[in-house]
């Protein structure tokens, strides 16, 4: 269930709100392009700046497209165990397939608190939890050790390692055999030659194809998959020129995926130099989208 190419889903906004109508077109084109399973309400879809009613709100757009069709597997983590309990919770009753918990941010807790944190909501919650790791966004670094420590919790079932440490995933996968999926697009296939089974991709937003072609070719067909990997990676290190969000959604308003670029204060949109910057990635996509 938790392989493949699955997609960080920009959340769309038009004067402050969140775009459902566009959020249901790029559902849409998911569908059509061989994406594995839709992560909304992630770091992706700025989370942080949405109110509990609008993340399931989200959620309950994605299921209403998607179906069974696709997992859909919300982003629920908070920096308070209670809150990510109750996100937790309410996904699970509106029939989210599984749930993102992201570690604590802000409070840098000890691996024995991050391993009291997600076992208490994996004890309460009865759908699968996805761990994930990003220590650039939340000031914590989930050590592989305490990985292993949670992947003996039934429903604790894959961890979105985002730490930039392909030697991470390695000793991940040497201690347990939990799913694991890149939260690093530039870094996908070397996370998958030594054990990932997939990523979670913001480049998948505006590639989705391209993204599944990749990582469904690693195993048998490696060249190809190579030869993707060789393709995104500009793409990929461009998406990135500032904080994301910002970047990607301004591609997506340039080739009209969305309405509009806005991002939810504080983030702002990208400046006119990273625009300048980005110009050679959107040609890069609009030809491999053409």
């Amino acid at each position: 269930m938790f392989t493949g190419s699955f997609v960080a889903t920009v959340t769309p906004m038009k004067d402050g709100e969140v775009d459902e109508k566009s959020l249901r077109g790029l559902l849409r084109m998911h569908l059509e392009a061989g994406t594995a399973g839709i992560v909304p309400a992630g770091c992706t879809g700025e989370a942080a700046t949405l109110s509990s009613e609008e993340r399931l709100r989200m959620l309950a757009v994605c299921l209403e497209e998607v179906g069974d069709a696709m997992p859909v597997i919300p982003g629920t983590g908070s920096n308070s165990t209670a809150e990510t309990l109750h996100l937790t919770r309410a996904a699970a009753a509106a029939g989210a397939h599984g749930a993102l918990v992201i570690t604590p941010y802000y409070n840098k807790p000890t691996p024995e608190g991050l391993y009291q944190h997600y076992r208490e909501v994996a004890l309460e919650v009865d759908i699968p939890i996805v761990l994930y790791n990003v220590p650039s966004r939340t000031g914590v670094n989930m050590l592989p050790e305490t990985v292993a420590r949670l992947s003996e919790i039934e429903n604790i079932v894959a961890v979105k390692e985002a730490s930039g440490s392909v030697d991470q995933v390695s000793e991940i996968a040497e201690l347990c055999d939990i799913t694991i999926l890149s939260g690093d697009d530039p870094l996908t296939l070397p996370m998958m030659s030594v054990g990932a089974s997939g990523v979670v991709s913001v480049v998948a937003n505006v590639l989705p194809d391209m993204v599944a072609e990749m990582v469904e070719a690693f195993p048998g067909r490696p060249s190809r998959a190579v030869e993707l990997h060789r393709a995104l990676r500009p793409i990929s290190k461009a998406l990135f020129f500032e904080t994301s969000p910002g970047p990607i959604k301004y591609a997506m308003a340039e080739l009209g995926l969305i309405e509009s670029d806005e991002l939810r204060a504080p983030l702002v949109g990208v400046t006119e130099q990273t625009k300048g910057r980005m110009a050679g990635a959107l040609d890069r996509i609009r030809s491999a989208r053409a």
